[in-house]
């Protein structure tokens, strides 16, 4: 590289990595569409026809910038939340805004403590911004608040991440297991509590936390329940003093207008979230009795996707899940020991689930005849 074109050091010190690899690029090394998409959380039962109405209509006056403020969206929000205005910030996805937040409150050389094998593009966030990552193991299939808080007081650490549910193995912890790690977080640190499938939760997992809490910035999503993961809309609660900071950093003009007005709709329309609660519901259930079926174990889940334990080690679950993209079939899995002896599938539509079925019996077959 050439002087001109040199890096600033903290990017230039990073390889050139992508968190996720989307299904279309999969789709395109391999010359053919997926039949059945269950590999990236998204919501294959759609988002309200509000939403879409909406949205559809908008896009005739997409030659106008979307709001800078939010502020219809933020006000509908706050409302729903039962929390002032000022202490929600919308953004282009919960990756967006966490983003931002590790540029606002990091500094380079700062500790921030998550789980070994959690969500990878809070990692990648802080790696961006220089911070240092301590990670601690998963209890049980299911992060650790305990050992993250003992991570946390050791290191000094001023990010602490938790994500309740959990990606990538669907577990969670009750409100009160939340709220008591909430008062052990040390000074100095922020918990950054990550909530993209808190609509999915049983009841009593969402704790009652202060908006004004400085312990804790809460992060939700319309990508999950509401069905809109292509709009990009998502939004943190938080004190209002650190919900300001925002403005100091962020892309003004960053949401899709287009995004916001249907993001608005969709939330008018409890109706249509609470129908698809009920088919993500159901959608379990099946992935769990095709689990059964197959030799296999679904673990218990609070999301929108199930984690499939295939019962040995994290080589068989990739061979597993190679032979079912060969077959069509979408899919992700942990990237950790010992989680990655699983595999991820997304609740979908019946249809789609009939498809994995049909390719679990397949792919099986296949790797025991290889076996033998």
């Amino acid at each position: 590289m050439t002087d001109r074109l040199r890096f600033a050091p903290i990017p230039a010190s990073l390889p050139a990595t992508v968190p996720f690899t989307g299904p279309e690029t999969l789709e395109r090394r391999a010359g053919r569409a997926f039949t059945a998409r269950l590999g990236a959380n998204e919501n294959g039962f759609g988002p309200s026809p509000r939403a879409i109405e909406a949205m559809a209509r908008a896009d005739a006056e997409i030659w106008k910038y979307g709001d800078p403020d939010n502020y219809e969206l933020r006000h509908a929000l706050a409302a729903h939340n039962g929390v002032r205005p000022e202490n929600i910030i919308i953004g282009e996805g919960i990756d967006g805004l966490l983003g931002l937040l590790v540029r606002l409150v990091l500094t380079p050389g700062e500790v921030v403590v998550t789980s070994e094998g959690a969500y990878p593009t809070f990692n990648y966030h802080v790696a961006g911004f220089g911070g240092v990552l301590s990670k601690v193991p998963y209890l049980d299939d299911a992060e650790d608040p305990d050992a993250l808080i003992e991570r946390a007081e050791k290191t000094g650490a001023r990010l602490i991440y938790f994500a309740n549910p959990d990606n990538p193995m669907a577990s969670w912890h009750p409100a009160s297991r939340v709220e008591a790690m909430v008062a052990a977080v040390p000074e100095g640190a922020l918990l950054v509590l990550d909530e993209a499938y808190s609509e999915f939760a049983p009841e009593g997992t969402i704790p009652e936390i202060d908006p004004e809490d400085e312990r804790v910035i809460r992060f939700r999503t319309f990508s999950k329940a509401y069905g809109m993961a292509g709009a990009r809309v998502g939004y943190a609660i938080g004190p209002a003093r650190l919900i300001a900071g925002f403005d100091r950093i962020r892309n003004h003009f960053g949401m899709n207008r287009s995004a916001q007005i249907g993001a608005l709709a969709a939330l008018t329309d409890q109706d249509w979230l609470r129908l698809t609660i009920s088919k993500v519901r159901e959608a379990r259930a099946q992935i769990s009795a095709i689990a059964r079926k197959h030799g296999l174990v679904a673990l218990p889940s609070a999301t929108n996707f199930v984690a499939i334990d295939c019962g040995r080690d994290g080589d068989f679950a990739r061979r597993l899940l190679e032979g079912l993209a060969g077959q069509g079939i979408f899919a992700r899995m942990p990237g950790v020991s010992p989680q990655d002896r699983c595999i991820r599938v997304s609740c979908g539509p019946t249809v789609e689930l009939d498809r994995l079925d049909a390719a679990l019996g397949v792919v099986l077959a296949a790797m025991g005849s290889a076996a033998g």
